[in-house]
Parts: C-alpha cells; structure tokens; sequence
C-alpha cells in the first residue's frame, strides 16, 4: 500500500510540475504584445527579435520569478497551517500571519524606510501575528477550530490597522504602499524577491523534513508521542517555517492568501489524501499565482487586475464552500 501511496504521490508532483511549466509558457507568451512559445523561450534564453527579447526579460521574466516563488511559499505555508491545525480553513490569511506582514510592511513604506524594510518588518509582523494567535487561542496545543477563530479576530485588527495606515498617509506614499495591500507581483524590487528565494530554498527542506512527523501529527497528539515524535517541537518547527514563508511572501506580493487556501487542496486531491503534500502545494501555488497573474494582466487589458483581486474572486466561493460544508448537521 505504501509503495502504491508513494507512487501517486509522485506521479501527482510530476502532473503539478507540467502545469507549472504550462504556467510559465503562457506567462512568458500572453500579454499586449502577444507571441507563441516558439518566440517567447528563445527570447527568455536571449535569442530572436530584439524587441521579444526586450519584452519578455525586462517585463515578463521578473514578474515570472517572483510568481513562481510567492506562489510556492505560500503554499509550503498553507500546507503546514492546515496540517498543524488540522483544519482546511487554517491559512495564513484566515489566522492573521498574512494581515500582520501587510500591516508591518505598510507600515514601512508610508514611512521612511530602505528596500530591505518591507521585507523585514513583514516577518516581524507575520511571527506578531502568529505569536499572538497561537497565545490567545492557548498554546502550541490549542485545536484547530480555537486557533482559526482567535486567527481571524487578529486579522480584523491588523487589517484595520493596514485601512488606517493608508488612509492616514500623504498621497504618494500611499500609492507607494498600495501594492503590498491589494496583492501584486507587478514590477516587485529585486532586494524582497531574491530573499524570498534565498528564504524558499531554506524553507522548502525543513518543510519536507517536518511534513514527515506531520503525517503522523494528523492522527493525534498522543499518537505521535507514543511514536517517538516531539509533538511541542515539531509544532513550534513547521509554525516557524510556515510563518517564514508567508511573511517573505508577502513581504514581494501582498497579500495573496488564497493561494494558501486553495494550493494544498488541490494538491491533495493530485497527490492523494495520505502524507502531507508539501513538494505539490509548492508546485499547486506557483501555478495558481502565475495564472492569476497572466489573467489579471490580459482579460481587462489595458486595464491590469491585481492578482491578489483575481486569486479572491476564485478562492471566494471554495471558501464559502467549505464553511457550508463544515456546518454540524442535525439528525433526523
């Protein structure tokens, strides 16, 4: 049975990985100045027309990373929130970590600050937002539904915070700060992105690591321990790394927490129910980012769509779903 579980699994991350390189052509082909692949991935590698090659490294191929690894990391943290809480509605949206990075690093671009700012000061307000859920809702060891509850009433107060912030301040530092509000990957400095990678590939072992004691962590507290697992350190771990990525992901696109919600679902229905999907909710949330982000910039052309509205409107209703789903059902 292992040995069929361990297969799918694979044979899931190699479907997710197609639909990632699926992603990225289309990133690289559609938009105002439209070409086929066989234009657009020469021009990536510096080859063809001077014009295509203009379009898609200075325009296309940064906005391309940085969807790759918003997405990714996001999902990587959707996958261990929901896994720690044992609860689908556990994101880093729906628990306040996403609110207070923006709100932090808002909070740095209305004032003065370096490129380095936002990128700091959305960690430091992920892991505020994370520390006080977590001792609000009781601890390392509260359930899932109390920790999700207490979550969302930290998000309310920090996205005020965010409306407040914005409202308050002089008109171009507002704009300056829109970005990190709204969710966008469109024209991100280069300082948040490449530590958003260097962060990813530290993350991205310790949450494969971790995802292997999660498994057992599914069953129960006690389960585990009896299984030799450190149930308080494990949790404290992944709450660390799932805190990380979502604050250096938000730090470069704002706040795209439906990525989180719907990446780790998707992946679990490609790679199966068993395990903790980490490697396909990476793959599932750069794909998602990515698309939304190529939907975002063509359908309203010219008139570009943030991609954090764009994973909204598809996250809406998987949400309303759950929460439906979720309600106790009284017996005849």
């Amino acid at each position: 049975m292992s040995v069929l579980v361990r297969l799918r699994a694979a044979l899931g991350c190699a479907m997710l990985a197609g639909a990632v390189l699926l992603a990225v052509t289309a990133a690289l082909a559609v938009g105002t100045v439209p070409m086929s692949p066989l234009r657009s991935l020469p021009a990536l590698a510096g080859a063809g027309d001077p014009a295509d090659v203009l379009v898609v490294q200075r325009l296309r191929a940064p906005r391309l990373v940085a969807g790759l690894l918003v997405g990714a990391a996001l999902g990587v943290s959707g996958c261990l929130m929901q896994t720690l809480a044992r609860n689908r509605l556990a994101t880093p949206g729906t628990v306040g970590i996403d609110d207070g990075a923006t709100a932090f690093a808002v909070a740095s671009v209305v004032g003065a600050s370096t490129s380095l700012a936002p990128s700091a000061m959305a960690l430091t307000g992920a892991a505020t937002a994370a520390a006080l859920a977590l001792g609000l809702a009781g601890g390392a060891g509260t359930s899932g539904y109390r920790f999700v509850v207490v979550g969302l009433g930290v998000g309310a107060v920090l996205g005020s915070i965010t409306s407040l912030l914005l409202v308050r301040a002089p008109i171009d530092a507002a704009n300056a700060a829109f970005p990190w509000a709204v969710g966008t990957i469109n024209a991100r400095p280069a300082t948040p992105v490449t530590l958003l990678g260097y962060g990813l590939a530290g993350c991205l072992p310790l949450a494969l690591l971790a995802g292997r004691r999660l498994t057992v962590l599914r069953l129960s507290d006690s389960v585990a321990a009896g299984l030799g697992v450190r149930v308080r350190a494990v949790r404290l771990a992944a709450l660390a790394v799932a805190v990380v990525c979502a604050g250096l992901a938000v730090a470069v696109g704002g706040p795209l927490g439906m990525a989180a919600l719907l990446a780790p679902e998707a992946a679990r229905r490609v790679c199966g129910p068993h395990g903790v999907p980490v490697l396909g909710s990476a793959l599932a949330g750069a794909t998602l980012v990515l698309l939304a982000d190529t939907a975002g910039r063509t359908f309203a052309a010219p008139v570009e769509v943030p991609a954090g509205l764009v994973t909204a409107v598809i996250g809406g209703p998987y949400l309303l779903w759950l929460l439906l789903a979720s309600r106790p059902r009284r017996l005849p």
